[in-house]
């Protein structure tokens, strides 16, 4: 069973930066980890991923050159890292993860996704 939870959301002015952190407990080394967000009255979007064994990592092409996923592995932590935020970026950003035993298991289909956090909001001012 794996637990996740997700902190360090807020209010920001365009052009800022904030960094999400996601902390799990109970999973093994060979997890696709992600973080997708969801504005009101549209659908949820796959933001990035990492396949946890290898680092391997990938982005949404909104956020591309903007966001870096990581990981910590010393202290078992993902994090997010956006930067030039921008208000279209506002919504409710969710941590999830699932078993994979291939990176190319690994991608931004939130269907594959089973654990989810229970997420942290993020609002952009312009």
């Amino acid at each position: 069973q794996v637990q996740l939870m997700e902190s360090g959301g807020g209010s920001v002015q365009a052009g800022g930066s904030l960094r999400l952190s996601c902390a799990p407990h109970g999973y093994p080394d060979t997890y696709c980890m992600g973080w997708f967000r969801q504005a009101p009255g549209k659908e949820r979007e796959g933001v990035a991923r990492i396949y946890t064994p290898s680092g391997s990592t990938d982005y949404a092409d909104s956020v591309k050159g903007r966001f870096t996923i990581s990981q910590d592995n010393a202290e078992f932590t993902l994090y997010l890292q956006m930067n030039s935020l921008k208000p279209e970026d506002s919504a409710m950003y969710y941590c999830a993860a699932h078993f994979s035993s291939t990176r190319a298991d690994c991608t931004l289909s939130s269907q594959r996704f089973n654990y989810w956090g229970q997420g942290t909001q993020v609002t952009v001012s312009s």
